[in-house]
Protein backbone atom coordinates (compact mmCIF):
# COMPACT_ATOMS: atom_id res chain seq x y z
CA UNK A 1 0.00 0.00 0.00
CA UNK A 2 1.05 3.30 -0.85
CA UNK A 3 1.74 6.15 1.87
CA UNK A 4 -1.45 7.14 3.39
CA UNK A 5 -3.01 10.60 3.88
CA UNK A 6 -5.68 10.29 6.17
CA UNK A 7 -8.81 11.28 5.20
CA UNK A 8 -10.29 13.08 8.08
CA UNK A 9 -13.73 14.61 8.26
CA UNK A 10 -13.93 17.41 11.08
CA UNK A 11 -17.36 18.89 12.19
CA UNK A 12 -16.94 22.22 13.35
CA UNK A 13 -19.33 24.32 15.54
CA UNK A 14 -19.97 27.54 14.09
CA UNK A 15 -19.17 29.88 16.74
CA UNK A 16 -15.73 28.69 18.10
CA UNK A 17 -14.28 25.32 16.19
CA UNK A 18 -15.22 26.74 12.77
CA UNK A 19 -14.27 30.11 13.53
CA UNK A 20 -10.68 28.94 14.96
CA UNK A 21 -10.51 26.82 11.29
CA UNK A 22 -10.84 30.18 10.02
CA UNK A 23 -8.65 32.14 12.05
CA UNK A 24 -5.94 29.07 11.39
CA UNK A 25 -6.48 30.15 7.44
CA UNK A 26 -6.11 33.85 8.34
CA UNK A 27 -2.76 32.99 9.80
CA UNK A 28 -1.83 31.16 6.99
CA UNK A 29 -1.47 27.76 9.48
CA UNK A 30 -1.50 24.48 7.82
CA UNK A 31 -3.25 21.29 8.24
CA UNK A 32 -3.38 18.23 5.49
CA UNK A 33 -5.79 18.88 2.55
CA UNK A 34 -7.30 15.51 2.82
CA UNK A 35 -9.58 16.86 5.87
CA UNK A 36 -12.70 18.10 5.12
CA UNK A 37 -14.70 20.39 7.38
CA UNK A 38 -18.33 20.60 8.24
CA UNK A 39 -20.32 23.54 9.34
CA UNK A 40 -22.55 22.57 11.90
CA UNK A 41 -24.55 25.31 13.87
CA UNK A 42 -23.98 23.03 17.42
CA UNK A 43 -21.85 20.20 17.91
CA UNK A 44 -24.50 19.34 19.93
CA UNK A 45 -26.62 19.28 16.74
CA UNK A 46 -24.93 15.88 15.71
CA UNK A 47 -26.67 12.88 16.00
CA UNK A 48 -24.92 9.66 16.50
CA UNK A 49 -25.76 8.04 12.99
CA UNK A 50 -24.62 11.17 11.30
CA UNK A 51 -20.68 10.19 12.81
CA UNK A 52 -20.95 6.69 11.65
CA UNK A 53 -22.18 7.85 8.25
CA UNK A 54 -19.09 9.28 8.18
CA UNK A 55 -17.04 6.48 8.11
CA UNK A 56 -19.17 4.66 5.99
CA UNK A 57 -18.64 7.24 3.42
CA UNK A 58 -14.88 6.92 3.38
CA UNK A 59 -13.39 8.99 6.58
CA UNK A 60 -10.57 7.15 8.04
CA UNK A 61 -11.19 9.41 11.17
CA UNK A 62 -13.92 11.84 12.68
CA UNK A 63 -13.14 14.97 14.83
CA UNK A 64 -15.99 16.84 16.48
CA UNK A 65 -14.90 19.89 17.49
CA UNK A 66 -16.89 22.48 19.65
CA UNK A 67 -16.64 25.55 22.29
CA UNK A 68 -14.97 24.88 25.54
CA UNK A 69 -16.99 23.46 27.95
CA UNK A 70 -19.06 25.68 29.95
CA UNK A 71 -19.12 28.20 27.08
CA UNK A 72 -21.34 26.81 24.89
CA UNK A 73 -23.69 29.81 23.02
CA UNK A 74 -26.47 26.71 23.39
CA UNK A 75 -25.47 25.92 27.37
CA UNK A 76 -24.47 22.22 26.99
CA UNK A 77 -24.46 21.35 23.19
CA UNK A 78 -20.75 20.13 23.49
CA UNK A 79 -21.73 17.98 26.38
CA UNK A 80 -24.35 16.11 24.57
CA UNK A 81 -21.69 16.19 21.57
CA UNK A 82 -19.04 14.62 24.10
CA UNK A 83 -21.65 11.86 24.98
CA UNK A 84 -22.47 10.90 21.58
CA UNK A 85 -18.99 10.80 20.86
CA UNK A 86 -18.58 8.58 23.74
CA UNK A 87 -21.84 6.11 22.64
CA UNK A 88 -19.78 6.16 19.19
CA UNK A 89 -16.79 4.92 20.16
CA UNK A 90 -18.26 2.23 21.83
CA UNK A 91 -20.18 1.41 19.36
CA UNK A 92 -16.99 1.29 17.16
CA UNK A 93 -15.07 -0.95 19.87
CA UNK A 94 -17.98 -3.54 19.15
CA UNK A 95 -17.35 -4.08 16.16
CA UNK A 96 -13.74 -4.58 16.20
CA UNK A 97 -13.33 -0.72 14.62
CA UNK A 98 -10.38 1.34 16.68
CA UNK A 99 -12.32 3.79 19.21
CA UNK A 100 -9.90 6.26 18.38
CA UNK A 101 -10.87 7.12 15.06
CA UNK A 102 -13.19 9.40 16.28
CA UNK A 103 -12.76 11.96 19.06
CA UNK A 104 -13.77 15.02 20.47
CA UNK A 105 -12.09 18.68 20.62
CA UNK A 106 -12.77 21.68 22.81
CA UNK A 107 -11.86 24.99 21.98
CA UNK A 108 -12.32 28.73 21.52
CA UNK A 109 -12.90 30.71 18.35
CA UNK A 110 -9.39 32.37 19.17
CA UNK A 111 -7.35 29.26 19.06
CA UNK A 112 -6.33 28.62 15.08
CA UNK A 113 -2.97 27.47 16.11
CA UNK A 114 -4.60 25.04 18.84
CA UNK A 115 -7.09 24.19 15.72
CA UNK A 116 -4.36 23.01 13.31
CA UNK A 117 -2.26 21.48 16.30
CA UNK A 118 -5.69 19.27 17.16
CA UNK A 119 -6.10 18.59 13.26
CA UNK A 120 -1.88 17.66 12.59
CA UNK A 121 -1.72 15.76 15.68
CA UNK A 122 -5.11 13.80 14.91
CA UNK A 123 -4.12 12.92 11.33
CA UNK A 124 -1.17 11.63 12.59
CA UNK A 125 -2.77 9.17 15.07
CA UNK A 126 -5.07 8.34 11.97
CA UNK A 127 -2.09 7.33 9.18
CA UNK A 128 -0.83 5.39 11.84
CA UNK A 129 -4.03 3.43 12.51
CA UNK A 130 -4.16 3.07 8.62
CA UNK A 131 -6.97 2.78 6.18
CA UNK A 132 -10.58 2.52 8.12
CA UNK A 133 -12.07 -1.41 7.88
CA UNK A 134 -14.86 -0.25 5.86
CA UNK A 135 -11.81 1.37 3.08
CA UNK A 136 -10.33 -2.09 3.62
CA UNK A 137 -12.80 -4.69 2.75
CA UNK A 138 -13.71 -1.89 0.04
CA UNK A 139 -10.56 -3.08 -1.99
CA UNK A 140 -10.09 1.17 -1.90
CA UNK A 141 -6.18 2.41 -2.43
CA UNK A 142 -8.38 6.05 -1.31
CA UNK A 143 -9.46 7.08 1.62
CA UNK A 144 -12.33 9.15 0.18
CA UNK A 145 -15.41 7.57 -2.04
CA UNK A 146 -15.78 9.29 -5.37
CA UNK A 147 -18.96 11.82 -5.74
CA UNK A 148 -21.34 9.29 -7.18
CA UNK A 149 -20.84 6.54 -4.10
CA UNK A 150 -21.53 8.53 -1.25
Amino acid sequence: MKDLTASVIIFACRYCAYSAADLAGSERRSYPATTSIVLVPCSGRIEESLLLKAFESGADGVMVMGCLEGNCHFISGNLGARARVQRVQNILENIHFTSGRIRMFNLSAGEGAKFTSFVNDFVSEIQKLGLSPINLARGKEVAVLPKEER
